[in-house]
């Protein structure tokens, strides 16, 4: 089993995910002239923003590569870059400010997240090109905040050398596989911090978002390959949180926040590991070694159903919340649920 790791780098802890391979197209028959990344890498930098993600209760941050969208800071990166976070920065390539962003909406089902810089105008734009004339073999070429050192984003070119691949993806913080699919594969030597960066192609046209790389060996897996959301699936769902239009998948605007650490229970509900100061949840009286069970009576299974959950809701909206205790002793409380982290 080959290991893949999400492109998001976390100081002080990597996300490497163990993954296997789902069905792709057929792999290359000839190799194609390889792209000159550094002249492609010109076009795009200055329409790149490198990304800073404060993940206050996880203490610690996340640096990645966030995609321009418009001249007054509309930004496409990768939902993991931001998944946890309590405040965003960007600094914009192009012109050098740092700007505090704010989460429009993300689709943690496809790893897309939209941001907006705030108080950004004439920023550099991405060209945004057609995922669905990509071939294999073409040449590509991934641009990020590779190591996330910030300046100039590193930038390396290989080909396409698998189209629709699908992948399952753990990490060491999250037991629950993730699964992805439809993913752009290449020999691209994407890297820890390229997350949510470009793969453009070699008229600098970005065709893809960075999103995971392999490492090892697999039957189905190339050593080095790299992932990519292709930019079509990425715009469908930037398109969709510009109109506001949340789906099961889809979180618009602020996410609802309970304000406790879940795990996975060995009875039903989840494990309450941890209870964040004055949040809603420690409000009810929750207490690490409880079990929740239910939110608004809608029973949870695992913490990747309480997220979906929570998904459906807005800060303030008013939910019950049932749990049992250490005992067995099941308690209920009405609460306003908070503004919390991204999903």
């Amino acid at each position: 089993m080959a290991a893949v790791a999400f492109l998001a780098l976390l100081i002080g802890h990597e996300l490497w995910r163990s993954s296997t391979a789902g069905a792709a197209s057929s792999r290359l028959a000839t190799t194609s002239t390889l792209a000159d990344s550094g002249s492609v890498a010109a076009l795009v930098d200055p329409s790149l923003v490198d990304i800073t993600a404060g993940l206050t209760y996880a203490s610690r941050t996340a640096e990645g590569t966030g995609i321009v969208l418009n001249p007054s800071g509309l930004v496409l990166t990768n939902n993991h870059v931001i998944a946890g976070a309590t405040a965003i920065r960007a600094i914009d390539v192009g012109n050098g400010q740092d700007y505090a962003a704010t989460v429009l909406g993300y689709d943690s089902s496809r790893d897309v997240a939209l941001l907006q810089l705030d108080g950004a105008s004439g920023l550099a734009v991405a060209d945004i090109g057609d995922s669905s004339q990509i071939a294999l073999g073409e040449p590509v070429v991934g641009i990020g905040n590779a190591g996330g050192l910030g300046g100039t984003p590193g930038a390396a070119s290989g080909t396409v050398v698998a189209l629709k691949r699908s992948i399952e993806a753990n990490d060491a913080d999250d037991a629950t596989p993730e699964h992805l699919d439809e993913l752009i594969a290449t020999d691209t030597n994407i890297r820890p911090g390229d997350s949510g960066g470009p793969l453009v192609d070699s008229a600098g046209q970005v065709v893809g978002l960075d999103t995971a790389a392999s490492q090892g060996h697999s039957p189905a897996l190339t050593a080095g390959e790299g992932y990519a959301i292709p930019i079509d699936a990425a715009m469908a769902v930037v398109r969709r949180i510009e109109d506001g239009q949340a789906s099961t998948t889809i979180h618009v605007g602020q996410t609802a926040f309970l304000g406790f650490e879940a795990a996975a229970s060995k009875t039903p509900g989840v494990s309450v590991a941890q209870v964040f100061y004055s949040t809603p949840a420690a409000l009810a009286g929750l207490i690490p070694g409880d079990v929740v069970v239910a939110i608004a009576g809608q029973t949870v299974a695992s913490p990747a159903a309480l997220d979906a959950l929570l998904g459906r809701y807005q800060p303030g909206d008013i939910v019950q919340i049932t749990w049992d205790d250490p005992t067995g002793t099941r308690h209920t409380s009405t609460v306003q649920l908070a503004a919390g982290p991204a999903a």
